[in-house]
């Protein structure tokens, strides 16, 4: 059954190719960055978090609410089993998001997770860039080149002047191949990177967006004025960036919970190289005007991305909305 503009009773449902249709990368941003500033003004549920490893891989769900032109609540569980494109032919990362009335608990929607996880991700760092990153900033080295790589790359080159990219992966075929893509799409110069030292040292920005389990990013090779954004790690057994770097990065992180838990920070925390009164802030506080980004040429800064529910709950109740007012998506009604 398809809807009509008025808001059904009942749970709507959107595959991934409804939330493509529906969601694009501006307005993403644009919703990430009203989430963060809505839970730096106390309008919203604290985003929690819960992961269960399992062979290969595991599962998290992630769960927050918010309160904008009414109060919404959404739970996303997600798996992300790295090996699955070569086993299965299927997604790393997938799975479904359920979005609820947040006066009375009503699910009004079931959304696939895939489309939504990308672009809110790369939204984040789009936000993040626009207080850490240098205003001149035109070169950047992408770690990983997955889908994740290439929304970070779109996401970035939004709010930089992004001119030259460094595409780094473990497997040199995949940056090759991302390399063609991303400069065909882009209209910049994209080219493979095999000395990741090198590439750092000629670089603005370095975003890393990988499944590693232990660090690549040294502390040494990050040039002073650089933006790191740490995208990786959201799990605890996960790891991107040398704990080193913590100590001489102005370091913001999504949420400080979230990231001391399962985010680079809990390595560094772990090493005791640095504390939680080191972080400068969460990303909502530079939203806020609460504290500073970044405020010299020279000072390393460093965002640590674990993905918070209020970026999937911003970007369900935009793709909701907009299902509504298109007509789009078939009903169920769970309680008949």
């Amino acid at each position: 059954m398809t809807i009509s503009s008025r808001e059904p009773r009942g749970s709507l449902l959107l595959t991934r190719r409804d939330v493509i249709a529906l969601l694009d990368l501006d307005d993403c941003i644009a919703a990430v960055e009203s989430a963060f500033r809505s839970h730096a003004q106390g309008r919203t549920l604290p985003p929690g978090v819960l992961g269960v490893p399992a062979a290969d891989g595991g599962f998290h769900l992630k769960a927050a609410g918010i309160r904008e032109n009414r109060p919404w609540f959404a739970v996303k569980c997600n798996g992300n089993f790295r090996h699955n494109a070569e086993r299965y032919g299927l997604p790393a990362i997938q799975g479904l998001i359920i979005l609820c009335d947040g006066d009375n608990g009503s699910p009004l929607a079931v959304l696939d997770s895939i489309e939504i996880t990308i672009l809110r991700t790369g939204a984040a760092t789009a936000v993040a860039a626009k207080h850490l990153c240098r205003d001149d900033a035109r070169t950047v080295t992408i770690c990983g080149c997955g889908n994740q790589g290439k929304v970070q790359l779109r996401s970035i080159a939004r709010v930089r002047p992004v001119q030259r990219v460094f595409a780094f992966d473990a497997d040199v075929t995949r940056a090759q191949r991302y390399a063609e893509e991303m400069r065909s799409e882009c209209g910049i110069a994209v080219e493979v990177a095999t000395d990741l030292s090198a590439a750092l040292r000629q670089s603005d920005a370095c975003i890393t967006c990988t499944p590693a389990t232990s660090f690549f990013l040294r502390s040494e090779d990050v040039q002073p004025g650089t933006f790191v954004a740490a995208v990786g790690a959201d799990s605890d057994i996960k790891q991107e960036i040398d704990p080193l770097l913590f100590a001489r990065a102005k370091v913001v992180v999504d949420d400080i919970e979230q990231c001391a838990t399962i985010g680079d920070l809990h390595h560094a925390l772990a090493a005791g190289i640095v504390s939680r009164a080191d972080v400068h802030a969460e990303l909502a506080d530079l939203i806020a005007g609460r504290k500073p980004g970044r405020t010299s040429h020279d000072e390393v800064t460093l965002f640590d991305s674990t993905g918070v529910a209020l970026e999937d709950v911003a970007a369900a109740v935009l793709v909701y909305q907009r299902a509504i007012e298109r007509g789009m998506g078939s009903l169920v009604d769970f309680g008949a």
